[in-house]
């Protein structure tokens, strides 16, 4: 048993070590990892693939990389630090649904972050989210009721996630859920950890409304895990920097789509066609 726990203990000190290195250069080649740690290239790998499922990096050819890319978008630390301006405006104009007694659930996007600073405005309110940052800006805040979500923490994603989360939302209804996307393809969102779209699948199975935020950076990305099609959100707010393309072909879907302004300090409602 002690041999045992030794061994995992070596793992996790590996997997930390690890993911600093790619952090801290960006890119680190496999047969490297290996030689700096002294074990086989096999093991490299399956430290990476957890690693990676974790959402802290993304296995390339050769090696691993923690660069923002299409197909990956950084660790919650990392996105918090994109399209802040666009992100604040876009949680302004979702505030604009919020009421005195709603039950508010929130995810844990870094862009529905940004709609706490809103709830103070319209208390009393119930928030129910799995968001780590959410739950502690939120613990101590005057008529807000908070319902934290449990299950297994995800560093890198700074939230609780998985099948345990996901069951627990079965217990709630909501009046109203605001959510994010990593990316939207051919009308429909995309994550890239299949535990974030077991937990929004669930949110919004217990949302009588759900509101979806999203920058126009996510029709660029791509994504690995298919959570829905957009025509599922009763409203999807974006901000006016989106393909003008991508909005009249969502909207031809009937997808009520709301566009935000970019300029600072305006929004500009724009009503669906």
């Amino acid at each position: 048993m002690a041999g045992s726990d030794a061994r995992t203990d070596a793992q996790e000190e590996r997997r930390h070590r690890l993911r600093e290195l790619v952090t801290g250069k960006g890119f680190v080649r496999t047969a490297d990892l290996a030689d700096e740690f002294g074990v086989s290239i096999m093991t490299i790998h399956r430290d990476l693939d957890a690693l990676q499922a974790q959402g802290w990096l993304r296995k390339v050819r050769g090696g691993a990389s923690c660069l923002p890319s299409t197909q990956f978008h950084g660790s919650a630390g990392e996105r918090l630090t994109t399209m802040v301006h666009t992100k604040q405006l876009l949680a302004r104009a979702a505030a604009e649904e919020l009421a005195p007694g709603q039950v508010v659930m929130i995810d844990d996007s870094t862009t529905c972050l940004n709609l706490i600073r809103h709830l103070s405005g319209h208390t009393p309110i119930t928030a129910i989210s799995n968001s780590l940052p959410v739950i502690s800006a939120l613990a101590r805040e005057p008529g807000v009721a908070l319902i934290a979500l449990g299950g297994t923490y995800f560093p890198a994603y700074d939230a609780f996630l998985g099948a345990h989360t996901a069951h627990s939302m079965e217990a709630f209804r909501a009046d109203v859920l605001f959510m994010s996307t990593t990316a939207v393809t051919g009308g429909r969102c995309y994550h890239m950890s299949p535990e974030t779209v077991q937990v929004k699948r669930a949110m919004m199975a217990a949302a009588s409304r759900r509101v979806l935020i999203i920058d126009h950076t996510k029709f660029a990305n791509q994504g690995l895990y298919a959570l829905a099609p957009l025509t599922d959100f009763d409203l999807v707010l974006v901000d006016d920097a989106a393909p003008a393309g991508e909005v009249r072909r969502l909207r031809d879907k009937g997808v009520h789509v709301r566009t935000v302004s970019g300029a600072p300090g305006a929004l500009r409602p724009q009503a669906a066609t």
